[in-house]
């Protein structure tokens, strides 16, 4: 019997590479992950659309922690990079995922976010 397929609307990803830990990047994954849950934003809760995955290191190391956000919308592909990202910044991204709408500004770095 295959796996259970889970649909979802995006993924976020939390870098685990040494500098980003060493300003809390684990930390911010369990209370992210913690937060999908509660609120029932997780992949596979009734209602949930959301993956969280610890990923190696993004590439921002002197301005950690880093999160990265993939999702399916305009027919395309959208990423969202993010650096000094905090819990509540993470929490607004993980919400605007799940609600369809503009990612948030605030530390967003890469082409779209370098305004």
């Amino acid at each position: 019997m295959p796996p259970k397929f889970f649909p979802t609307r995006g993924h976020l990803l939390v870098c685990q590479g040494p500098h980003c830990q060493a300003r809390g990047s684990s930390l911010l994954y369990r209370a992210l992950w913690n937060h999908l849950e509660r609120s029932g934003l997780a992949y596979y809760k009734k209602g949930g659309s959301l993956r969280l995955t610890e990923s190696g290191c993004l590439g921002a190391c002197s301005y950690g922690p880093t999160v990265c956000v993939y999702r399916q919308r305009g027919g395309g592909l959208e990423e969202g990079w993010y650096a000094a990202t905090d819990f509540p910044l993470a929490a607004r991204i993980a919400q605007a995922v799940h609600e369809g709408v503009e990612l948030p500004a605030e530390h967003k770095y890469g082409p779209e976010g370098e305004g």
